[in-house]
């Protein structure tokens, strides 16, 4: 029998449901002034995330760490990809002290990959946890890291430090990995997050992007897989092209169809599905902590 693609038919402009209104509000803007100010990173901003106004209303930002420039070449992140800088020693209190500033609730924490060090940047992730929990006691975070090359040392210094909610993104179906995420793999990254589990995180989470040419019964298995490895939380979102040099969207999907694919995953069990167009990693994730 034949598989069909859900919403396979391209529009020439972004559907309805992908336009977003600018941010607004009190909180918002208070919080803009800061980092504007004192020049904080934040993905929230350097991303242009959809949903940057209603996170932070409740009180949740994204920072990145190592740098801002990848070791790996996925087909569809904006993040540049070369020859990573030196490591800034300083920069988990620059990020604890943005969190303080900020008065931020919940805390995502992400990095580069950064295969070009001994302990692929597993240090600095587990000091940066360190140094907000010092300076932050009432801040709860969310962790959402590369693979490590599937390392369990290096996997075992963020199990060590204890964030809420420990994230790694499979991001697309088995099928299309290797022309998504070119140094992954499938199968290393639902190994990670089976280890999380095994070794006593509380709470896991992944996330997978839709629209790069992915079937239906792909996605439903990437589900079935993720549930299977002992997953907690599943967000699921739109893809979207940084650039023209980024892989192009194959479809816009219909949000019926990511109703659909949250029915599923709350069928398989999921505690969380965040599911629909404009849902990224880390959307609503002070939800993901209970």
């Amino acid at each position: 029998m034949e598989t069909k693609v859900a919403s396979n038919i391209l529009p020439e402009r972004k559907p309805k449901w992908l336009r977003v209104k600018l941010p607004t509000g009190k909180k918002y803007t208070e919080l803009r002034t800061l980092v504007d100010k004192y020049k904080l990173n934040t993905i929230c901003t350097s991303g242009s995330c959809p949903n940057m106004g209603e996170c932070w209303g409740e009180g949740t930002a994204t920072f990145m760490i190592l740098g801002n420039v990848c070791t790996r070449s996925c087909g569809f992140c904006g993040v540049k990809t070369g020859r990573p800088e030196t490591v800034d020693w300083d920069e988990p209190e620059k990020v604890a002290r943005s969190i303080k500033l900020m008065q931020i609730k919940h805390a995502v924490l992400t990095s580069v990959d950064r295969d070009d060090l001994k302990d692929m940047g597993s240090i600095m992730w587990a000091e940066t946890v360190k140094a907000v929990r010092r300076m932050n006691p009432e801040t709860t975070l969310e962790t959402l890291i590369p693979d490590f090359q599937g390392v369990e040392k290096h996997i075992d210094r963020i199990i060590d430090v204890a964030p809420e909610v420990v994230s790694h993104n499979i991001e697309t179906v088995r099928r299309l990995t290797r022309e998504v995420r070119i140094q992954a793999k499938y199968d290393r990254s639902l190994g990670v997050l089976k280890y999380l589990k095994a070794q006593g995180q509380r709470r896991t989470k992944s996330g997978i992007m839709l629209g790069l040419g992915e079937e239906r019964e792909e996605v439903i298995q990437t589900l079935h897989d993720l549930r299977a490895h002992d997953v907690d939380v599943v967000t699921i979102g739109q893809y979207l092209q940084p650039s023209k040099k980024h892989l192009p969207v194959k479809q816009f999907i219909n949000p019926d169809q990511f109703d659909e694919y949250k029915a599923i995953g709350l069928e398989l069990g999921f505690r969380h599905v965040e599911s629909s167009a404009l849902v990224r990693s880390s959307y609503k994730a002070q939800k993901h902590i209970n």
